[in-house]
């Protein structure tokens, strides 16, 4: 009884459209049709969101992934200086830029590594201090020569182990030319990374790359605190360097492998999203049956003095309960599901083949909020669609029937 007496109370303190959205709401349970097409539009909206979640999820995953495997070899900042700049100046120049932590000289080229007739072509970065970020492993180790540890493995390197640097450069001798070699004891090896794409390095130090590909090719590899916060500071780069600098940013640095990603996301959301836009057409069709069974009570209602808009708005709220029910189930089935995918690895892959051991799964927030937008927007102009026939009913008609 004081249960009852409390529901009353509540009731008589809602505004009226809530008042008889709750009660065609639980009026659906006694009529078989209704009620089969209420449960079909919300779990058809629960299953759309939760498809929609957990697709974004293993794409954002998978991106995620692969932009940390090439962003952790990317540098942050690199600069281009122009030919007999200063790199010296430019670099102490660079350092005293807010926002930058290090500051880097470092020279490239392609050459090989030989050791006892194998041959292996690398791009060889030339550093001075110690070993940049871009080398993960041996990020920090005192300069040196380091290869990938897969290299290492193939050929059954250890530290110490002396090994060729030969440079494409040739000096002129009296023998004519002859070219230029340097041996250099292996001071170890980092993480080379599994994509298949990606070009062997080798890591030495700049006195040695210069001496075998020259100075022509200097660069600066400029760091900040966060990839962030080396957006900002790349902007302010122009004005501590030389004219004819050009300063690249890891954004600009990976532009069209960012762009695939996101045009990649963008088709999976919009082909999956086809889902929620089927279940509101069934919660268009449930609230049609609703208020084609309803009609001499809507009718009545509108004789006692019920506006067009309060009826209005009592079916759209009757929608919004119906594809609220629905958002929150599949909110749980797919934020939660993704979290079990991704916490307990069900989904392996294999490893040598690709560079991750299982299908990650990542709720990005900005995701799920657009998942939830898309949704109750969706929800809302159905609902709003089938509410225009109540408020449209003339109740003399409606009566009648």
């Amino acid at each position: 009884m004081k249960a009852l007496k409390t529901s009353s109370l509540l009731l008589r303190r809602l505004p009226f459209p809530a008042v008889i959205a709750l009660r065609y709401l639980r009026s659906t349970r006694r009529d078989a049709f209704a009620s089969f097409l209420s449960a079909v539009a919300a779990g058809g909206l629960a299953l759309g969101v939760a498809a929609l979640i957990l697709s974004l999820a293993v794409i954002s995953g998978f991106q995620s992934a692969l932009r940390g495997e090439l962003l952790g070899r990317t540098p942050q900042i690199e600069v281009e200086l122009p030919p007999g700049a200063d790199a010296e100046g430019a670099r102490d120049a660079v350092r005293r830029v807010a926002g930058v932590t290090s500051a880097q000289i470092q020279v490239r080229g392609g050459g090989w590594l030989v050791d006892q007739g194998k041959v292996q072509p690398v791009e060889m970065v030339g550093f001075d201090g110690r070993v940049p970020r871009s080398f993960p492993g041996a990020a920090g180790l005192p300069e040196g020569l380091y290869v990938p540890k897969s290299l290492a493995a193939r050929w059954g390197l250890r530290p110490g182990k002396v090994l060729e640097v030969v440079s494409p450069k040739a000096t002129l001798t009296p023998l004519g030319p002859q070219p230029r070699v340097r041996s250099l004891p292996l001071a170890g090896t980092y993480e080379g990374g599994r994509t298949q794409e990606e070009r062997e390095r080798a890591a030495l130090p700049r006195s040695i790359a210069e001496t075998l590909l020259g100075t022509a090719d200097r660069r600066l590899d400029v760091e900040a605190a966060d990839l962030d916060a080396a957006l900002d500071v790349a902007a302010r780069l122009p004005t501590a360097l030389p004219k004819g600098s050009a300063v690249r940013t890891w954004k600009d640095l990976n532009r069209p492998l960012l762009f695939a990603l996101r045009l990649e996301k963008l088709m999976m959301f919009v082909s999956v999203s086809l889902i929620v836009l089927v279940a509101s057409l069934a919660l268009v069709a449930d609230l049609a049956l609703i208020i084609s069974s309803k009609r001499p009570e809507i009718g009545m209602l509108a004789t006692l003095g019920a506006t067009p808009a309060a009826l209005r708005q009592a079916f759209v709220l009757l929608g919004g309960l119906v594809a609220g029910l629905g958002l929150l189930v599949g909110t749980v089935l797919g934020v939660g599901g993704a979290w079990v995918m991704d916490h307990y690895h069900l989904l392996p892959v294999p490893g040598r083949v690709y560079f991750l051991d299982y299908v990650p799964f990542r709720v990005e927030p900005q995701d799920l909020i657009v998942v939830l937008l898309l949704t109750l927007g969706l929800a809302l102009a159905s609902s709003l669609y089938a509410a225009q026939r109540a408020a449209a009913l003339d109740p003399v008609e409606a009566l009648r029937r």
